[in-house]
C-alpha cells in the first residue's frame, strides 16, 4: 500500500496531500515546517486535538475547518462547517464520512461522551481509504468500516489501550491497521512495549514513522 500520501505529525496529527490541498486532521503541537492547509479536519475539542494557536499557524479565511457542531464557535480563523456522526461531506473533489467516537468503559465515558457528537473520519484518497478513529473506545460501529488504512488510538487513560486495539483492529475491515496517540502517553519505554505486543497480534499492523519526535508529556 502506498501511503507517500500521508505524514503522521504527531500524536494525532497528520497531513495528506489530496486533489493537490493540504488537508490536516487535528493539527496539534506543530514544531516543523507548517504547510498552510486548505482543509482541516478536528475530531473533537481536547486541548490536543483542537489547538487554536496550531490552526491559527497554518489557517486563513479560505481554509474550510470541518468541526464537530458543539466546537463551532472554538476554531479562531477559517470557513468552518459544523459536523455530525453518521454523515457524507464532500468540498471540492474531497469526499468523507464521519464516523461516531465515544467512550464505552464506564470509568472513561466522561472524557469522551457518546452525547458529544464527536467523531471520527473515513477519507477516500484517490480509491484508498483512511479511517482516523478520532479519541474513541472499542465501539459497535467499528464493524462497519472498510478501509484501506485504519489509524486507531492505543494510548490508554483516555482511548483504548493496547489490548483493547488489537481487538478493535478485528472488528474494523482494513488492509492495514496503524496505532496511533500513544507515545506521548505512554513513553518510550512503554510505548515500544506496546508497538511489539501491537505487532504480535494483528497480521495486518504497521507501524509508522513519526515526523516529530514527541516530548513524552504534555507538561513539558
Amino acid at each position: 500500500m502506498d501511503l507517500s500520501f500521508l505524514k503522521w505529525i504527531g500524536h494525532a496529527s497528520f497531513l495528506l496531500k489530496l486533489n493537490g490541498k493540504n488537508v490536516y486532521i487535528d493539527p496539534f503541537d506543530l514544531r516543523g515546517t507548517k504547510v498552510h492547509a486548505d482543509v482541516i479536519l478536528i475530531t473533537h475539542p481536547h486541548m490536543d486535538h483542537l489547538s487554536e494557536a496550531d490552526i491559527k499557524a497554518i489557517a486563513d479565511d479560505n481554509t474550510k475547518v470541518f468541526v464537530p457542531k458543539d466546537s463551532v464557535g472554538k476554531i479562531p480563523v477559517g470557513d468552518v462547517i459544523g459536523v455530525e456522526p453518521g454523515k457524507h461531506y464532500s468540498y471540492d473533489g474531497i469526499e468523507f464520512d464521519t464516523v461516531p467516537a465515544y467512550n464505552v468503559v464506564e470509568n472513561k465515558k466522561h472524557y469522551h461522551p457518546k452525547e458529544n457528537g464527536w467523531v471520527g473520519y473515513v477519507l477516500d484518497i484517490n480509491g484508498t481509504k483512511v479511517y482516523h478513529a478520532g479519541d474513541t473506545d472499542l465501539i459497535e460501529e467499528m464493524s462497519k468500516i472498510v478501509t484501506g488504512l485504519a489509524l486507531l488510538p492505543m494510548g490508554g487513560t483516555y482511548v483504548m489501550d493496547v489490548d483493547e486495539m488489537i481487538k478493535a483492529s478485528g472488528r474494523v475491515k482494513a488492509e492495514k491497521v496503524a496505532p496511533i496517540h500513544y507515545r506521548r502517553l505512554l513513553g518510550k519505554e512503554g510505548s515500544a512495549a506496546a508497538e511489539k505486543k501491537f505487532l504480535a497480534n494483528v497480521k495486518n499492523g504497521i507501524i509508522l514513522d513519526e515526523e516529530q519526535q514527541p516530548k513524552y508529556s504534555f507538561d513539558q
